[in-house]
C-alpha cells in the first residue's frame, strides 16, 4: 500500500461522517486559534507598554518618595518614607552632575470651568523642563514658563480635548479659565496626543508646580522626572541622586530611583511570562481536541472491523494498518490546525484594526508551536485506536466481531 493509497483511504474514512469531521475540526481549530490570539494579545500588550515608556525618552530617571525595600511580613511591602519629597529637594537634585532637565510633578484633580461650562479634570503642576522630558508638543501659544519654580503664577496650558470642550474652534490663548477658585490665563494648548501610558494629556491642565501646591494645599511633590545627559553611567548617576537626598534628609536614603531601562526590562519579563502562561492555558484545549480524536477513531475502528479484516486478508501487514489510522489522525489534526491558524491570525488582525495602538502580532514561536502541538496531540491520542486496529484478528474482523 503506497502513501497515496493511505491518504485516499484515510480521506474517504474522514469525510464519510461530516458531522463528526466538523466537530473534530472545531475542537482542534479552537485550540490553535486560542494559542495564536492569546499570545497576540500578550505580545501586543508588551510592545504597547514598552513603546509608551520609550516615548518618554531613552534617558529618563524617576525619583519617588520612599525606599523600595521589604519591611517584613508576607507579602513584602514598600517601605514607608519618613518625609516627602519637596520642591527644594527637586531643585537640589537639579544641581547634581549629569542632570539635563528636571521636572517635579504635583498631580491632582479639580473643577475647570469657563463661563457656564465646567468639568473635573486632572491638574498637573510642573516646570518648563517637562516639555522636553515628556516630549510634549504645543499647537497654540507656548508651554508654561517657570523662571522661579517657587513662585506661583496663574498661567495654564490646556490639553487638546479640554480646549475643544471649553472653547470649541475659538482660540484659547490669552483667554481666562477658572481652576478650583482661581482664575488662570491660558498661555498654550497641547497638540492632540495619542494613547498615553501615564496620563491622558488631551484632558489635562498644566500649571506651575508652586501654583499646584497652593491649589492642593501641599508642600510635597508626587515624583521627580529627570533626563540624564548622554553618556552618563546610569548606576553612578542614581548613586549621586541618592547621596544628594541623603544629605538633605539627615543621612536617610529614603527615595527610590528608577531608570527607564530597568522599567523596560521589568515590564518585558512580566509580559513575556504572561504571554507564555496564556499560551500554556490555550494549549490545554489542544489536548482536549486530541482526546476527541482518540474517541472518534476508537468508534471508527469498531465500525470498520470488516474493512480492517479484508485488508489483512489481502496481505496488508499490521504496520500498514497502523499507518493507515495514524494517517487519519494526521489529516484530522493538520486540517484543524490550518483552520485554527486562519481564525487566530484573522482575530489578531481584527484586534489591530480596532485598536491600532496595540500591535497584536502573534510571535512566530506561537504559530509554529500551536500547529506542532495540534499534530503531536492528534498523533499521540490517535496511536491507541491505530494500534488496536492493527492488532485485530483478520478472521474475527471479517466476521464483524472484535
Amino acid at each position: 500500500m503506497t502513501w497515496i493509497d493511505r491518504l485516499s483511504l484515510a480521506f474517504g474514512a474522514i469525510t464519510a461522517n461530516r458531522v463528526r469531521l466538523m466537530l473534530i475540526l472545531a475542537a482542534t481549530a479552537t485550540g490553535v486559534a486560542a494559542v495564536i490570539l492569546l499570545t497576540s494579545l500578550g505580545n501586543g500588550a508588551r510592545h504597547f507598554v514598552i513603546n509608551q515608556f520609550s516615548s518618554l525618552g531613552t534617558n529618563l530617571v524617576i525619583v519617588l518618595p520612599g525606599r523600595s525595600e521589604t519591611t517584613g511580613g508576607p507579602p513584602p511591602m514598600m517601605g514607608v518614607t519618613e518625609r516627602d519629597l519637596t520642591l527644594d529637594d527637586a531643585l537640589a537634585l537639579k544641581r547634581t552632575t549629569g542632570v539635563d532637565e528636571l521636572a517635579p510633578i504635583v498631580v491632582g484633580s479639580g473643577p475647570v470651568s469657563r463661563g457656564s461650562m465646567s468639568r473635573d479634570t486632572p491638574i498637573v503642576g510642573t516646570t518648563a523642563d517637562l516639555q522636553q522630558i515628556r516630549r510634549l508638543e504645543v499647537g497654540q501659544g507656548k508651554f508654561i514658563t517657570t523662571p522661579d519654580p517657587r513662585r506661583a503664577t496663574s498661567i495654564a496650558v490646556l490639553g487638546y480635548t479640554l480646549k475643544q470642550e471649553l472653547f470649541g474652534d475659538k482660540s484659547a490663548v490669552g483667554e481666562w479659565i477658572r481652576v478650583e477658585d482661581r482664575r488662570f490665563r491660558v498661555v498654550g494648548v497641547l497638540v492632540e496626543q495619542g494613547n498615553s501610558f501615564d496620563l491622558d494629556w488631551n484632558e489635562i491642565v498644566v500649571v506651575p508646580v508652586a501654583t499646584a501646591q497652593q491649589l492642593f494645599d501641599t508642600q510635597s511633590v508626587f515624583r521627580i522626572l529627570i533626563s540624564r545627559g548622554e553618556g552618563i553611567d546610569v548606576e553612578a548617576f542614581k548613586t549621586r541622586l541618592h547621596q544628594a537626598i541623603a544629605q538633605r534628609h539627615d543621612g536617610d536614603d529614603d527615595i527610590t530611583v528608577l531608570s527607564q531601562d530597568a522599567l523596560l526590562k521589568t515590564f518585558n519579563r512580566i509580559f513575556s511570562a504572561l504571554t507564555l502562561a496564556l499560551a500554556g492555558i490555550a494549549a490545554i484545549s489542544l489536548i482536549v481536541a486530541g482526546v476527541l480524536i482518540m474517541n472518534v477513531m476508537l468508534v471508527s475502528v469498531s465500525q470498520r472491523t470488516a474493512e480492517v479484516g479484508l485488508l489483512k486478508a489481502l496481505g496488508a501487514p499490521s504496520s500498514q494498518i497502523l499507518k493507515l489510522f495514524l494517517t487519519e489522525a494526521f489529516l484530522l489534526s493538520i486540517s484543524g490546525a490550518i483552520v485554527g491558524l486562519g481564525i487566530g491570525l484573522g482575530g489578531a488582525w481584527i484586534v489591530r484594526a480596532l485598536y491600532p495602538a496595540i500591535p497584536a502580532h502573534a510571535p512566530l514561536w506561537a504559530i509554529i508551536g500551536g500547529v506542532i502541538i495540534a499534530l503531536i496531540s492528534g498523533l499521540l491520542f490517535g496511536w491507541l485506536p491505530a494500534r488496536r486496529a492493527a492488532q485485530l484478528d483478520p478472521v474475527l474482523a471479517l466476521m464483524g466481531s472484535k
